[in-house]
């Protein structure tokens, strides 16, 4: 018998930042432990802004220097969403308060909200929001991406 795929989707305002490092991280994560058949992965927004884009070029800069590939374009959160996935993993408050607003509106919602950060071993709760930030603020952001999947992917699901 096939073994259960678990889900995570990533959320963040505009889904051409954080939500699409926390993807593309996790991805790796997840394929580097031979496990991809095992997870569904994706990102999304929380608002219209960015739909069709793909991510920011600091942030697909950032991804190449460590080696991980991004291959993404900005959506919105759907209906659907929140029954199929298991998990949506947002970045901040401002998310988190979206998505539970959201959620209180859908029928058999499945999935279970929560901040990546809470996953943080350094307890860094808040991925910030680079866009307005240079490229250290991209680096702050894969780095907390990165411990926060690492620990996630530990949990028992």
């Amino acid at each position: 018998m096939a073994a259960e795929v678990k889900s995570v989707l990533f959320v963040c305002l505009g889904n051409i930042c954080r939500s699409p490092i926390a993807e593309a991280v996790f991805r790796k994560l997840v394929i580097d432990q031979n496990a991809e058949n095992k997870w569904r992965i994706d990102s999304a927004a929380t608002s219209t802004y960015e739909i069709g884009n793909p991510p920011d070029y600091r942030g697909q800069n950032c991804m190449r220097k460590h080696g991980i590939t991004m291959n993404h374009i900005a959506r919105q959160i759907t209906k659907d969403d929140f029954r199929t996935f298991d998990y949506i993993l947002c970045m901040d408050e401002s998310n988190l308060q979206d998505l539970k607003r959201k959620s209180n509106q859908i029928q058999n919602c499945k999935a279970r909200i929560e901040l990546l950060g809470s996953y943080d071993p350094q307890k860094q709760l808040i991925i910030e929001d680079p866009y307005y930030g240079n490229d250290e603020d991209f680096d702050t952001v894969y780095e907390q991406c990165l411990r926060s999947c690492k620990e996630f992917l530990t949990k028992p699901h």
